[in-house]
């Protein structure tokens, strides 16, 4: 089974290029098995990684960034990925 972790912070004013640059530095270990960074309108910052695993396992996640760079609690999701089709 894959699951994915979505980690997403909107940074304080001014800030998105340090919240940006502070998230890709986030080491993982283990490492995912993939591992894509996004950033968006309102100095979002998302993160999502793909594990082999199951919904409820414990993989590492993503500490929430210094205080002063994000602007409100960091967002955290967890998705399991389902077959394609019409009945996935």
């Amino acid at each position: 089974m894959t699951v994915a972790l979505m980690w997403e912070a909107r940074a304080a004013d001014g800030r998105g290029a340090e919240l940006l640059d502070w998230a890709r530095r986030q080491d993982l270990d283990p490492a995912p098995v993939r591992r894509e960074t996004f950033r968006a309108p309102q100095d979002r910052v998302l993160v999502i990684t793909w594990w082999d695993a199951a919904h409820d396992a414990e993989v590492p996640e993503l500490p929430a960034p210094p205080a002063e760079l994000i602007s409100r609690p960091v967002h955290r999701w967890r998705f399991e990925q389902v077959p394609a089709g019409p009945q996935g």
